[in-house]
C-alpha cells in the first residue's frame, strides 16, 4: 500500500510533529471514571482537542500545509464548513500569507466571525461545502491561489494524524479510539499512525453517513449531507486518499442521532464543564447513547474534537 507506507509512514507523521510544534497546542488527555457517566467497569481518555488553536484540530493540518508547501504571491484558498476555514485563516494570519474561504450558507455565524476576525477574505458560496468547494477550486485556477483542502490532501491527513503522536505518548493505553467523521482526513491520519495497534471506530450523524456508505460500496459515493453537525462533518463524500487507509484500519462505523449528539453535548457540560459544538460530540456520544458499546475493564479514547459555538446553556 503505497501510500501509507511512503507519504503517510509513521516517519512522515514524527517529521509533520516536528514542523508544526512551535505553531500548534499539544493538547491535553482527561481520563476519568467511566461511573461519573453511568458507563460503571471502563474508563476514558478525552483528546481535548477542540482547545486547539482555531478551535478545533484543524490547525493541525492548515499549518502543516503551509508550512511545508511552497504559497504563491496570490496566497492560499479554502473551501471549508467552517473549521478548516477558521485554522486556514489562523494560520495564514499567523504565517503573513494572504487567505481566500469560501463557506456555504449552512456554516455557522460563530466560524464565519471567526474566519473574517483573522482578516481572511470570506466568501460564502452555496448551501453546502460541495459548493463552497466548486467556487474555491474555480477561484484557484483564476488566482493561482494554493489550494489547501480540508481532508483529501496528503498534508491535510499528516497534520491530523500528529494527534495521535500526543495521545500515544500522553495518554493511557487505548483499547479503542471513537472519532467523529466528516470527510475523514481526522480518522484517515490517525489510522495511519495506529496501523490497527488501536482498533479504530468512526462515528457519524445518522444524516451524513459519508464512510459508512462508502464502507457498504467498496468506494467513496454521495451520501446525505444533513443535521445539526451539517456545518463541520457533511461532504458529499469521504476523501478517496483516506478510503484505502479506513478499508484496511479502521475497525467499525456506527450512526448516532441528532439527539444523541445534543444529549452528548450536555452531558460534556454537566459533568465536566466542557463546551463542544456539535460535531465535536459526536465521538462521545456513540458511547453514551449505546450504539457502541466497550467490554467491561476497557480503557476507550474519545476524541473531542471541535468547540467553535456560543453555546454555553444546554437548557
Amino acid at each position: 500500500m503505497e501510500l501509507l507506507d511512503q507519504q503517510l509512514s509513521r516517519a512522515a507523521i514524527e517529521a509533520t510533529a516536528s514542523r508544526i510544534r512551535a505553531f500548534v497546542r499539544r493538547t491535553p488527555v482527561l481520563v476519568v471514571d467511566g461511573a461519573e457517566f453511568a458507563l460503571p467497569g471502563i474508563r476514558l481518555a478525552f483528546k481535548l482537542e477542540f482547545t486547539q488553536h482555531s478551535g478545533s484540530f484543524k490547525a493541525r493540518g492548515a499549518f502543516n500545509s503551509l508550512l511545508s508547501r511552497a504559497v504563491p504571491a496570490a496566497g492560499v484558498v479554502a473551501a471549508s464548513g467552517g473549521n478548516h476555514g477558521v485554522a486556514v485563516a489562523f494560520a495564514a494570519r499567523r504565517l503573513q500569507i494572504a487567505a481566500t474561504i469560501f463557506v456555504p450558507s449552512v456554516a455557522s455565524r460563530v466560524k464565519i466571525e471567526q474566519i473574517r476576525a483573522c482578516g481572511a477574505t470570506l466568501s460564502i458560496a452555496g448551501e453546502r461545502y460541495a459548493d463552497a468547494l466548486a467556487a474555491s477550486e474555480e477561484f484557484a485556477q483564476r488566482s493561482g491561489a494554493l489550494p489547501v483542502h480540508a481532508f483529501d490532501q496528503i498534508e491535510t491527513l499528516l497534520g491530523q494524524a500528529t494527534i495521535g503522536v500526543e495521545l500515544e505518548q500522553d495518554g493511557p493505553a487505548l483499547d479503542a479510539l471513537l472519532v467523529a467523521v466528516g470527510g475523514g482526513g481526522l480518522i484517515g491520519g490517525l489510522a495511519a499512525w495506529y496501523r490497527g495497534r488501536v482498533p479504530l471506530i468512526g462515528v457519524e450523524p445518522e444524516l451524513a453517513p459519508q464512510l459508512t456508505h462508502a464502507l457498504a460500496a467498496g468506494t467513496p459515493v454521495d451520501a446525505p449531507t444533513g443535521g445539526i453537525a451539517a456545518d463541520s462533518l457533511a461532504p458529499r463524500q469521504v476523501g478517496r486518499l483516506m478510503f484505502p487507509i479506513a478499508q484496511r484500519f479502521i475497525a467499525d462505523t456506527v450512526l448516532v442521532s441528532d439527539e444523541a449528539i445534543r444529549a452528548a453535548q450536555r452531558t460534556l457540560w454537566d459533568r465536566l464543564r466542557l463546551v463542544t459544538e456539535p460535531g465535536g460530540a459526536v465521538a462521545f456520544a456513540a458511547l453514551q447513547s449505546g450504539v457502541w458499546k466497550p467490554a467491561d475493564g476497557q480503557t476507550i479514547g474519545i476524541l473531542l474534537c471541535g468547540a467553535n459555538t456560543t453555546a454555553v446553556n444546554f437548557e
